[in-house]
């Protein structure tokens, strides 16, 4: 068992490569607090045949040290259908979990803390898209990923921030439901001419953040770039510089090399792309998302010493949210 493993010189030398990529962002005097689970999970993954999904807002020593695949909801779910392994376990909350599920139905999906959820997901159940339908009789459901299993089997298709505009354009109508972010949803009526209904949900993380903050981080950091993520509210986008998916995000990041950069998004977002990035200076106005955070090094050592818990969803539910989900997958984003 872990309990069993200590640090050693021996268990240094054998993470030694795993530190060298977060050791900028994680102080030499932690590395001895996750070195033993990295290497006990990284084993463990061969002995089950299991690969790990991270999540863009997971911490450092998960996201570069024990997963396999990572990037944001979107590059979750492709990776997760083209994997050949037999255990997948999802570093991030349940609706990812569900969705690697969905498009894995004989696979064993493991999500280690089954707290971890979304407020988003949470804001909207199954029956108020029923109710909607009524209301809206024929307009088609756009719903985006961060939504239960039974949310996506009563809509037409799912959607990303990142693909959310080419999808709701795509199915040549004058008007969609979209649900259920309602910052999301103005960010996208702002973007198209098709009329947008939208739904009250919003994400806790990214609706803390102000204007008035990002405008005074501006005035005390000189040559401050401000991306964010459309999540946040129209105030926040008016401010920033450039607008897009955790995945845009990092590829303007990667690609434009701005002397500062304040990423208005989930802290660990941050942490994660300075790892790689050396000549950028990242200024953290720091909101974390508390159920990302249930998911922890010790956490994903035990959903794999015992393969639980795991995530199951209804056939009947299944099936329907199945075909959502890969409607979406045929776009880009």
């Amino acid at each position: 068992m872990l309990a069993s493993l200590e640090y050693s010189a021996d268990l240094a030398r054998a993470t030694a490569a795993s530190y060298q990529r977060v050791k900028s962002v994680i102080p030499a005097i932690e590395w001895p607090l996750h070195a033993p689970y990295v290497a006990a999970i990284n084993d463990l993954k061969k002995r089950r045949n299991a690969v790990v999904l991270a999540h863009n807002y997971q911490t450092p020593e998960i996201f570069h040290c024990v997963a396999d695949i990572s990037g944001d909801s979107l590059a979750l779910a492709r990776r997760a259908a083209e994997t050949d392994a037999e255990v997948i376990v999802l570093a991030g909350v349940h609706f990812m979990a569900e969705t690697a599920k969905l498009l894995n139905p004989d696979k064993i999906v493991l999500i280690p803390d089954e707290r971890a959820g979304c407020s988003l997901a949470e804001s909207i159940t199954a029956e108020d898209v029923r109710q909607l339908r009524q209301k809206h009789p024929g307009v088609p459901v756009v719903t985006y990923v961060n939504t239960s299993a039974e949310v996506k089997a009563e809509s037409d298709i799912c959607c990303t921030s990142g693909n959310a505009v080419e999808i709701v354009e795509s199915l040549g109508v004058d008007k969609v439901i979209f649900l259920p972010d309602e910052y999301l949803a103005n960010y996208v009526a702002q973007q198209t001419e098709v009329e947008i209904i939208a739904w009250q949900g919003r994400c806790e993380v990214h609706e803390r953040f102000t204007a008035q903050e990002l405008e005074e981080y501006r005035q005390n950091y000189a040559q401050l770039t401000i991306i964010a993520h459309p999540e946040c509210s129209p105030d926040v986008l008016r401010v920033a510089d450039f607008v897009g998916s955790t995945a845009q995000m990092q590829n303007y990041v990667q690609t434009k090399r701005p002397t500062r950069v304040l990423m208005v998004t989930e802290c660990s977002m941050s942490d994660n792309v300075a790892a790689d990035i050396s000549d950028v200076e990242f200024i953290r106005p720091c909101n974390l998302c508390p159920h990302m955070k249930r998911i922890t090094l010790a956490n994903i050592y035990q959903a794999l010493e015992t393969l639980e818990p795991r995530v199951e969803i209804d056939p009947a539910v299944a099936k329907p949210a199945r075909i959502a989900v890969e409607r979406m997958l045929s776009f880009g984003g």
